[in-house]
């Protein structure tokens, strides 16, 4: 086994004065920056009006969304009780502990209300975001890992890491990378390469492409992860918490697969004003 590869990387991106910016804030930044541009992108190439306020309702939704839905979701699935004796924890944002799957469901939920506000369909909207959705994926795992946090399981491979601290002194599987690899890179390539098709492929395409692939993806790697110690594993010495929210989202992404291969309807944007409703002004 190679133990030269030690985890020596600093949280904090810089500090100016009271002011510490980590790299896991800027990762949050870059996600939501770069959502913007490929949903904006990839909504001209498909032809579905979006105006700028439109991308900046959306991208003020998704923040709100994923950030407190990320939150709520850690508190609730991975709190283990805690919360309940300390309710103000909650907001200790500082403290970390972002949940996933409570920032997907964040983000669906808010996909709902700037949907509405905006006049695009949903299906059409989350198919957007599905797409866009892996490069913060990416970033965030990258943060994880310049963290030293939620490493792997032990291991003998020559690419272990020591994370020293709470991880001890084992070299252990750099999951995190694994994770910015599979569910950031692989989902985003074959996510953005079927949507150069022409015309666009129907409604709910995406949305249940990228449930599938992140559930299975989420599901094997989390048997080369450590589990979260106030959990533990919750059956059999191998299941995880990240397992079991991983199945749903396989099961919901075939459902929403079959909907689409029966529906075939295709995506669109805001219906255009005809010369009557224009005249109504």
């Amino acid at each position: 086994m190679l133990n030269s590869l030690y985890h020596a990387l600093d949280p904090i991106a810089f500090s100016l004065g009271p002011l510490t910016v980590r790299w896991y804030g800027i990762a949050y930044i870059l996600g939501f920056i770069c959502a913007a541009v490929v949903i904006g992108h990839t909504a001209r190439r498909w032809k579905v009006s979006l105006t700028q306020d439109d991308l900046f309702t959306i991208l003020i939704c998704l923040i709100i969304g994923v950030i407190v839905g990320a939150r709520l979701g850690y508190v609730l699935f991975y709190g283990d009780g805690y919360y309940l004796e300390h309710p103000l924890d909650i907001l200790a944002f500082s403290q970390g502990g972002m949940s996933f799957h409570g920032g997907l469901i964040g983000a669906l939920l808010s996909g709902l209300v700037s949907a509405r506000l905006c006049g695009v369909p949903y299906a059409t909207l989350a198919d957007l975001g599905s797409i866009a959705a892996p490069i913060g994926l990416f970033f965030g795992r990258c943060a994880n890992f310049i963290n030293g946090e939620l490493w792997g399981a032990p291991t003998d491979a020559p690419w272990g890491v020591i994370f020293g601290g709470a991880a001890g002194s084992v070299a252990r599987h750099p999951s995190q990378l694994y994770e910015a690899f599979l569910e950031g890179i692989v989902i985003f390539t074959v996510l953005f390469l079927l949507s150069r098709k022409r015309p666009p492929r129907p409604q709910g395409t995406f949305i249940g492409l990228f449930l599938i692939m992140y559930g299975s993806f989420r599901f094997l790697i989390e048997f080369v992860r450590q589990p979260d110690a106030q959990l533990g594993y919750l059956w059999g010495g191998w299941l995880t918490m990240g397992q079991l929210l991983s199945v749903p989202l396989v099961l919901a992404g075939i459902a929403v697969l079959v909907w689409m291969y029966r529906t075939q309807r295709p995506q669109e944007g805001k219906p255009s004003l005809s010369i009557s409703d224009e005249s109504l002004g």
